[in-house]
């Protein structure tokens, strides 16, 4: 079975453009994310998906310094950026997962891979019901299931954000949540601003810039110095039909 894990990325975040190449220790963000990811052992390959807008030639450029494979496709049209990027990899099956997220666990992407295939459903995610910190998203689902969302989903917010028609239906989805052992929800580990990226760059450094940490050690981290929770909890996550 063809695993793909697609990455999303582009340059142009509407609140913090760039983000995705802005340096944590000595490695841009970009790169800590498919580092992390490329470890989980499920996966048969990784890629990056970007835009075929020029201002993403850097991450092209990014991606074949990190000797990953990169797609190119529509930029709000996400969902047919992914449709044709699994194509063209011929995946059976697809993990998203978002650059701005570089404390993303490959436990985690390992756990949820693993509830989809166990569960024989459509689509496996761990924000179904969002019980593990803001940042450790990982959604699977099926290349039927994606083919279908491609072809039917008309809202904004389904094509931009990929996978809303799938979890929005689940007449016509099977669905599998992955729920932690407890509610850390509370937890944003995910970068959407400046603050949250020095948040960020302050857990790499308590690793002495290395990436070899698990999820649960940057919690410990987080629970014994609340004063780093607090440097992004003011920062407002996006709704879906805000793009």
């Amino acid at each position: 079975m063809n695993i793909v894990a697609i990455v999303q990325a582009r340059m142009g975040s509407t609140r913090f453009p760039g983000k995705v190449l802005e340096m944590i220790g000595d490695m841009t963000m970009l790169g800590r994310v498919v580092q992390r990811v490329q470890r989980a052992k499920s996966l048969s390959q990784v890629l990056v998906a970007t835009t075929i807008l020029q201002a993403d030639d850097t991450i092209v450029a990014e991606c074949d310094r990190l000797g990953v494979s990169v797609f190119r496709g529509e930029e709000q049209d996400v969902l047919d950026r992914y449709y044709r990027a699994a194509q063209n990899e011929r995946a059976d099956v697809i993990v998203r997962i978002t650059s701005d997220c570089p404390l993303i666990d490959p436990v985690v992407i390992d756990q949820v891979i693993g509830a989809f295939q166990t569960k024989i459903c459509d689509y496996a995610s761990n924000t179904l019901e969002q019980t593990y910190p803001r940042g450790l998203d990982t959604e699977v689902m099926s290349m039927e299931a994606l083919s279908r969302a491609w072809s039917e989903a008309s809202a904004p917010h389904q094509r931009v954000h990929v996978t809303p028609y799938l979890y929005q239906n689940p007449g016509l989805f099977r669905l599998a949540s992955v729920k932690a052992d407890a509610d850390y929800s509370q937890h944003r580990w995910t970068v959407d601003m400046p603050d949250d990226l020095e948040f960020v760059r302050r857990i790499y450094e308590c690793f002495d810039g290395g990436s070899e940490f698990s999820w649960r050690e940057v919690l410990t981290i987080v629970q014994s110095h609340p004063e780093l929770a607090e440097m992004n909890r003011h920062v407002r996550q996006k709704n879906l039909e805000e793009g």
